[in-house]
């Protein structure tokens, strides 16, 4: 019997929801949110329901944002760079033994098509958005002399020191879920950080099945890493204006980065942006056809909804001429 297409992606949504992982991740402990509230998942390419995800309301929040902070000021995880190297390979481990089963998931609750998921949707992440921060530790020079200085007339040694900035709040868009979370992830974990992920509430489930290895697979400490969904936004704002994060680092929409700017500057917060931007192509009068022609289809992948992708064309008007 040969499925149709449209039945293998009902079938494919379906095996993705019954293995997706509905629960958050707070101080080390898979579990529902303390309300008990939940927000559906709906794939985008077939607008059917995919499953449900525990919503966090605050109380939910300010656990994650109290374990991070525990974590980071009462745990060794700042200063032992084993243990984080350590930890950071057990989770691509885990990651690589569970490839195709976020394969589907990113096809399912992305709407992402098959042939992205062997690029930038997985397999480029995956290979080393973990295992490059894991490696750098070794070699990444955390400090390093300066020398004598003669600063307020005296000799003096100068020495710089690399260190963490704390507990950082992770806010991920839904377009490259896997490839965004993971590099946000990799890095502040292998410089000594503390993380509370926030998933758009649209593709959640690549990111609590994240949670769900760190708890089965690896060592991190309870509260290094909390993944917290939820669809209110009201929630989501606690990361940016609670004093006991330290950095905000958030990939989405220009207005949300001014929001996000705006507020974290009241607590002093160190704050990564990188928002909507997209680029014209411009093809000039001398430009090789044949060359630029199969550029111009990029904006159809992934529905132009990439950091990458052009959303539109410029080319010259053809000046026109009458002869008698």
């Amino acid at each position: 019997m040969t499925l149709t297409a449209e039945s293998a992606s009902a079938a494919l949504n379906e095996r993705v929801g019954q293995k997706a992982e509905s629960r958050m991740l707070v101080d080390g402990r898979l579990r529902q949110s303390l309300s008990g509230e939940t927000f559906v998942n709906v794939s985008p390419a077939t607008g059917a329901v995919l499953g449900s995800t525990s919503a966090a309301g605050v109380e939910d929040m300010d656990a994650a944002i109290a374990a991070a902070r525990r974590a980071f000021d009462e745990t060794s995880w700042s200063a032992d760079r084993s243990l984080r190297k350590r930890c950071l390979l057990q989770l691509q481990e885990a990651l690589e033994n569970e490839r195709e089963a976020l394969r589907e998931e990113l096809v399912a609750e992305v709407g992402a098509p098959l042939m992205t998921t062997y690029m930038a949707q997985l397999d480029w992440p995956l290979s080393d958005a973990l295992t490059y921060p894991a490696e750098l530790i070794d070699t990444f020079t955390w400090e390093r002399e300066l020398g004598p200085g003669t600063a307020f007339g005296g000799d003096n040694l100068r020495r710089v020191v690399k260190e963490p900035v704390g507990v950082v709040a992770a806010i991920a868009p839904w377009n490259y879920p896997i490839e965004i979370v993971l590099n946000k992830l990799g890095q502040a974990l292998a410089t000594g950080n503390t993380v509370v992920l926030k998933p758009d509430p649209n593709t959640p489930w690549t990111s609590t099945r994240i949670g769900r290895l760190i708890v089965e697979h690896t060592d991190i400490p309870a509260g290094v890493v909390n993944v917290v969904p939820t669809p209110d936004n009201t929630v989501a704002e606690l990361l940016v204006t609670d004093p006991r994060v330290d950095l905000v680092s958030f990939t989405g929409s220009t207005d949300v980065g001014r929001l996000i700017a705006r507020r974290g500057a009241e607590t002093l917060k160190r704050v990564f942006l990188e928002l909507g931007g997209k680029s014209a192509m411009v093809i000039l009068d001398d430009a090789d056809i044949d060359e630029v022609l199969p550029n111009t289809a990029q904006v159809c992948m992934h529905a132009g909804q990439g950091c990458a992708i052009n959303t539109r064309m410029l080319v010259p008007r053809p000046s026109t001429t009458t002869s008698s």
